[in-house]
């Protein structure tokens, strides 16, 4: 690739903007952080481990998806952005690293780490675009960063309940940034028309993250099913049966986000008039409580797979249905985002899972996740219900994205 007659760090936007090697080299960083937070909630199955973990699922996933939201403008295949992906790379692994001590004796390192990682970024990016429309709006993202950051590292001096909040106020102003088009005083605020993006990157990539975090829930399917037979220990038909469950309802997952609306989506977004208010919404803000749902799920999987007939506790339950839940719900809202319509299939799934709730004190863990995966399979048999009216609806989505779909 030609590089020396470049006079910025842009992607050339006259060829298919497509997701490089080095984009997904450093995705391979979060797979780890995902894995350290499924993790974390396995060892405080908690409401507060819970929220915890919350916390730093939007730390690590603010640190990628705005790396992810520059590299749709910078070319990855440039030397000196290449460097920067590295470089954050190294930064992502040092923090996920410090993730199961976060808010013990890792608190500032993954603070410092944070803060470092926002405000180079955007120092960067503000250096790399000299006299571009964008370097406006990334001087104002290096203010929100700045303030952001500096939140982060006072939350990783603080103790108790000091670091959450700082931390929690760290990533609202992150997100309160984008919603507010970065409004800076003296530098006035943009909007998301200026964010011209190519929608198909944004949501090719926001897939992905999808991916890993599923991978995640695969590996723990396997390592535990792995455990007994590693120690050449029998596999009772309880555990092979739960290994089943768990599988149906991780591939019910996929199927439910991959089987159409991830496709229909990308072109939805790559087609509208405004893309950047689409990739703040349904991919930016949306996509993060999906990968939650998935991250919960995971850990309940293992809670499952190595004690399937013992009674569903109320840990057990509300990481397995609301795992689930948080799941459905923001593939739903996803939905509604680019189609401006509710999914009643997923509400009848969100209502399903509350009655299941009540259910959960008399059964066993093994009958609970048996019945969740019963659930989200309904979904994708519903959805596949609508195979025509659906691509209908998707031949007929204008490029603003307004129209309905499913």
């Amino acid at each position: 690739m030609e590089r020396g007659g470049r006079r910025n760090l842009l992607r050339d936007r006259g060829s298919q903007q497509r997701v490089t090697n080095i984009e997904l080299f450093f995705d391979l960083v979060y797979v780890f952080a995902v894995t350290q937070l499924s993790h974390y909630l396995l060892r405080r199955p908690t409401v507060d481990g819970a929220l915890q973990t919350g916390l730093l699922l939007a730390m690590v996933w603010l640190l990628w998806a705005y790396t992810t939201w520059v590299t749709n403008w910078l070319d990855p295949d440039q030397i000196a952005v290449r460097l920067l992906l590295l470089a954050l790379m190294l930064g992502s692994l040092v923090m996920s690293a410090a993730l199961p001590e976060a808010f013990g004796s890792g608190g500032l390192l993954v603070g410092c780490a944070y803060a470092a990682m926002q405000i180079g970024r955007s120092a960067f990016t503000v250096a790399g675009l000299p006299g571009q429309p964008l370097q406006r709006n990334f001087e104002r993202i290096l203010a929100w960063c700045v303030l952001s950051g500096a939140l982060a590292v006072l939350g990783g001096v603080a103790s108790g309940s000091a670091r959450e909040l700082l931390w929690l106020g760290a990533v609202g102003v992150d997100l309160l940034g984008g919603a507010v088009g970065f409004y800076t005083p003296g530098l006035g605020r943009s909007s998301t028309q200026e964010w011209d993006i190519e929608g198909g990157h944004l949501a090719e990539r926001c897939q992905a993250f999808i991916l890993i975090a599923l991978g995640e829930s695969i590996v723990v399917i396997g390592e535990t099913l792995a455990g007994p037979l590693t120690r050449h220990a029998g596999v009772r038909g309880a555990t092979i049966t739960a290994f089943l469950a768990a599988f149906v309802a991780s591939a019910g997952l996929w199927w439910i986000y991959f089987d159409r609306s991830a496709d229909a989506g990308a072109r939805v977004i790559s087609e509208s008039a405004d893309p950047g208010r689409l990739g703040r919404s349904a991919y930016h803000f949306i996509h993060p409580i999906m990968v939650a749902g998935i991250i919960v799920t995971a850990a309940a999987d293992e809670i499952v797979l190595s004690h399937p007939s013992e009674p569903a506790t109320a840990s057990t339950s509300w990481l397995l249905l609301g795992g689930t839940g948080l799941f459905i719900a923001g593939h739903a809202g996803f939905k509604a985002a680019l189609w401006r319509r509710l999914s009643w299939q997923r509400i009848g799934a969100l209502g399903a899972l509350a009655l299941l709730g009540a259910l959960a004190p008399h059964v066993s863990a093994l009958v609970l996740a048996a019945c969740t995966a019963a659930v989200v399979v309904a979904v994708c048999a519903a959805d596949s219900l609508l195979t025509g009216s659906f691509a209908a609806a998707g031949a007929s989505v204008a490029a603003a994205g307004e129209t309905a779909g499913e």
